[in-house]
């Protein structure tokens, strides 16, 4: 006697809870992400032929425009913390350590830095800006920005030190920057420029290939 076949029956798989594993991926990405901030700051840097790519990690930027205005920016908010609780020891400026901590960049005079602060973030735009004192060689005040960084990172790593300058500066905004560096003993520093003609297969081609343009 033969064996009873049994009737065949069409396969289904619920995906509804895949989909809605996908959906609640999509949100969290989408509701979690950071989108890169337009520059604050108009710079037109110069353009170079070159292979490394500029520290995104423990550095510290100085830039400066087309009219010499110098700004300050760096990463570590546990760096900029100290530097804000030693500016209100020393100064008594009275500034809020949360603002500097979150502050993108410091555009303003160490007598302006606390009304600075409490300018809105989106409203602090380069032009509109005094930014550091470093035209007159007496009152240049990022040797003082300098030595507090330098004080910051006392006993530890030293940062990297990275200049963004505008083509069209002229040379005593960058000498200034200079004299800022050497009175802290700071004599090692990166240029940002704009790569041309950097060679295949190097870190910053790829970099560029993935669509980032920081370079040293």
């Amino acid at each position: 006697m033969g064996r009873a076949k049994l009737p065949r029956k069409s396969t289904s798989i619920d995906m509804t809870a895949m989909c809605d594993v996908a959906f609640l991926l999509l949100s969290f990405f989408i509701l979690t992400t950071k989108f890169k901030p337009s520059e604050a700051i108009a710079v037109t840097i110069p353009k170079s032929v070159a292979a490394k790519v500029a520290p995104q990690k423990d550095f510290v930027e100085i830039i400066f425009d087309k009219d010499g205005k110098v700004f300050l920016t760096m990463d570590d908010e546990q760096k900029k913390e100290s530097i804000a609780n030693a500016l209100n020891s020393t100064r008594n400026l009275g500034i809020d350590v949360q603002k500097f901590k979150t502050a993108l960049f410091i555009g303003a005079p160490f007598e302006q830095l606390k009304s600075y602060l409490e300018t809105p973030e989106d409203q602090r735009k380069g032009n509109l800006l005094p930014g550091i004192p470093v035209k007159d060689s007496s009152n240049n005040q990022l040797i003082t920005w300098m030595t507090l960084v330098r004080d910051a990172y006392q006993g530890g790593k030293a940062p990297n030190i990275l200049v963004k300058g505008d083509n069209a500066a002229k040379f005593p905004a960058f000498k200034s920057v200079i004299t800022a560096f050497k009175k802290n003993d700071f004599m090692k520093f990166q240029m940002i420029t704009n790569p041309e003609g950097v060679p295949v297969g190097t870190d910053l081609w790829k970099k560029m290939q993935a669509g980032e343009k920081r370079e040293e």
